[in-house]
């Protein structure tokens, strides 16, 4: 018995071996996302992290699928910090309101440019000074007017017309100034009138923010990904030594039980073949190979079992479970 080498090793099988990393991936992945969940307490308030489900992921490969944990952050204001939030809400929702309520007014008054040509520029200052100048010119008119009377000048005399005249040209001497100069003032002053309520809107619309709490980056380890993928083709690398040894073992004996076992009988089966290629065929018609055993030795010349098998199945032996063929049958 000790001259039939056992099987070799079956090799490890793809999907299981991406399906055992995957797992491993994932878990390890699950457990990181762990360490990072660090819930966090200030003066301003708290950060905490909890698990609020799972969703189901597949392996599209594998068809493998693995539960995915989901978590949730919650961040709570310190009880003075909600208070201030709560009261500034409120004033923000009072304030929110009024600014919509002059946002409609603005609808309105923004649709109408401001006019800057001269025209309108020269009626807002005649608008000015018919309320302001006028009733300074009229009572200096009016004072003048007494003064003529006093000093003997009646109304009709020539002197009164001079007199009125001189009047007639300071006022419009004033009207001319107040054109002149104030030209920049009223264009400055309705470019501030029209932006008035904008400004105010601005104003209602910007409120003051609540203080957040200030959370720090946690220092934690990473947990490693352990190959699963790699230890186990090591170790199918490993029983496959071990088995190509006993192999050679078991060839060895077994050539000396047959004398001349080498030239009469040899294993032939694919599995325990490398580098295989045809490179003839032997005089009764048996494909010719070249190849190498799987434990070493060399290139050898020979058949394989499986054509010997269709053509002379006599002329194979199973030793072990490994085919072998028995030369001078198969080829006689």
């Amino acid at each position: 018995m000790r001259a039939r080498p056992p099987p070799p090793p079956p090799p490890p099988d793809p999907k299981e071996t991406s399906a055992a990393s995957t797992a491993t991936n994932v878990g390890t992945a699950i457990a990181n996302a762990n360490l990072g969940n660090v819930n966090q307490v200030t003066p301003d308030g708290n950060l905490t992290y909890s698990q609020t489900g799972t969703y189901k992921w597949n392996d599209p490969y594998t068809g493998k699928s693995y539960d995915i944990p989901t978590y949730t952050a919650t961040q709570t204001l310190s009880q003075t910090g909600q208070a201030i939030k709560d009261q500034t809400d409120e004033a923000r929702l009072n304030l929110g309101k009024l600014a919509n309520d002059q946002s409609a007014f603005l609808n309105d008054f923004l649709s109408k440019p401001v006019d800057l040509s001269n025209d309108a520029t020269e009626a807002r200052l005649m608008d000015l000074g018919m309320k302001r100048l006028q009733p300074a010119l009229d009572a200096r008119r009016a004072s003048n007017e007494a003064d003529l009377i006093n000093r003997g000048i009646r109304p009709g005399s020539d002197a009164y017309a001079q007199a009125q005249n001189l009047e007639n040209q300071g006022e419009n001497d004033a009207y001319n100034q107040l054109l002149l100069q104030g030209r920049g003032q009223a264009v400055q002053e309705a470019l501030a009138q029209n932006s008035a309520p904008i400004n105010n809107l601005t104003a209602l619309l910007s409120g003051s923010q609540v203080s957040q709490p200030n959370f720090v980056n946690a220092n934690m380890p990473t947990i490693p990904t352990t190959d699963v993928a790699g230890l186990i083709n090591t170790n199918y690398n490993q029983k496959l030594q071990n088995w190509q040894q006993q192999a050679q073992s078991s060839s060895d004996l077994f050539g000396g039980l047959f004398g001349l076992g080498a030239n009469v009988i040899k294993y032939s089966d694919r599995r325990v073949k490398m580098n295989i290629r045809r490179v003839g065929e032997f005089a009764n018609g048996l494909a010719k190979y070249a190849f190498e055993y799987v434990w070493g030795g060399g290139e050898q010349i020979g058949v394989m079992a499986d054509e010997v098998r269709a053509f002379r199945p006599h002329a194979v032996v199973n030793i072990g479970g490994v085919d072998a063929v028995n030369y001078g049958e198969a080829l006689a």
